[in-house]
């Protein structure tokens, strides 16, 4: 065995809030995720093709573009369009739902996130990889 550590699947977080991208990020990468981080839409842009993650948590709430307008960018670009992406939002009725997935996103999770039903859900979403 050559000891090497394989990292697990990896998702792009892209949360304004700096205490809420910790907390998560801490959350994923105790569980086995490799983690990039991004605090704005153009930074969520530049992450996403740079490190082709598996899967992008994303919030709408971005002080630049908000998270739909990232996520159509990423969907019109072959370099990132297969990556999988989810709204979290503090949003939640069935119009913002539909304007999630008429954006691209593979779902949604509303705000307050729970940390157990976010990381149940991951599984299911990194399915959805083309």
């Amino acid at each position: 065995m050559s000891g090497r550590v394989v990292a697990g699947p990896r998702i792009l977080l892209v949360e304004d809030n700096e205490a809420i991208r910790h907390a998560f990020s801490i959350l994923l990468e105790e569980t086995g995720y490799e983690v990039a981080l991004a605090a704005n839409g153009g930074d969520a842009l530049d992450t996403a093709r740079r490190e082709q993650p598996d899967l992008i948590l994303m919030d709408l709430g971005l002080p630049d573009l908000n998270g739909l307008e990232v996520t159509r960018r990423l969907k019109a670009d072959d370099a990132t369009r297969g990556i999988v992406v989810v709204a979290i939002t503090g949003r939640a009725l069935e119009s913002d739902g539909e304007a999630c997935l008429a954006a691209g996103c593979a779902g949604y999770l509303p705000k307050p996130v729970d940390a157990a039903h976010l990381l149940r859900k991951i599984p299911e979403f990194l399915g959805n990889r083309e």
